[in-house]
């Protein structure tokens, strides 16, 4: 493979640039007890520098999410019994995302019967490229060729358990063999694989970069979602899934990073994520 080692960059922004100019990001996230996943994914989008925000919440939840933040938009989406996305919500969900430039889909989905079957729809009817992450890969456990049919292109942010149950395989396996399995699986399903932890990998089969940034103080509750608000900000401001993807882990390992020398490790909460971003990007 080719070892990536430069990362890309944005373009400057012209002086008469408007919203429209940096794409339109779509989050699928939250469920009942998990509206701050959706917060956090889309806040995340906008420190991103997307220029127009959108997120799909269970619509129990629509009121707190859409207080979450002034500065994104909201759709309530139909709903279960225990408050998570039905499955009636996939006509509603494939019209907002034509309405879109990217897809992010999984931060605090929680898990059901209706979600292993919407899922893996909306993968397949969605032409726009997709960010997939925490319980979006769920219903693919033990059966990653199933991301095969993908619809569009098709960026994957697990950690390393979640890549494990990907894989019918353990966390122990992955970590020994993090490169080799994270191109394997990127090449046979045609996506990107950014496989999380320390020296965060992305690959597409062909190429690799292992990033450099972050420290142990990110591992907390909700980083993750912020990585996948990142991502996604990035493909909407037209870098290409590889690039959006490398310089993605980079500038959120970089925030962590700043947010660790000001604050340490211990203290460092997901919010501090976003709080830094723009410093982050500031540096690069």
């Amino acid at each position: 493979m080719e070892e990536i080692t430069q990362l890309p960059k944005l373009k400057p922004r012209s002086p008469d640039s408007h919203k429209g100019d940096f794409g339109r990001v779509l989050m699928v996230a939250g469920s009942r007890g998990m509206s701050g996943a959706a917060v956090l994914c889309g806040s995340a989008a906008l420190r991103g520098g997307a220029g127009l925000v959108r997120i799909a919440v269970p619509e129990g939840i629509w009121p707190v999410v859409a207080a979450g933040n002034p500065c994104f938009m909201t759709a309530p989406s139909p709903q279960d019994e225990a408050g998570r996305l039905s499955a009636a919500a996939e006509s509603q969900l494939l019209d907002l995302a034509q309405a879109n430039d990217v897809l992010g889909i999984g931060p605090g989905l929680g898990r059901s019967a209706d979600l292993d079957k919407l899922l893996p729809q909306l993968l397949a009817k969605v032409q726009t490229p997709i960010v997939l992450d925490a319980d979006g890969l769920n219903p693919f456990a033990g059966n990653a060729a199933k991301l095969k049919s993908h619809g569009g292109p098709l960026i994957i942010t697990p950690h390393p358990g979640e890549f494990a149950r990907l894989m019918g395989s353990d966390a122990q396996t992955v970590q020994g063999q993090r490169r080799e399995l994270a191109a394997r699986l990127a090449a046979e399903c045609g996506l990107i694989a950014v496989l999380k932890g320390q020296g965060t990998i992305v690959t597409d089969g062909r190429r690799i970069y292992q990033n450099t940034t972050g420290n142990p103080g990110m591992a907390t509750g909700g980083t993750g979602d912020v990585l996948t608000g990142v991502i996604a900000s990035l493909l909407a401001q037209g870098l290409e899934p590889f690039a959006a993807a490398a310089l993605g882990v980079h500038v959120h390992g970089l925030a962590g990073d700043l947010a660790r020398d000001d604050k340490g490790e211990v203290s460092l909460i997901a919010t501090d994520l976003l709080d830094y971003l723009p410093r982050a990007f500031g540096k690069i």
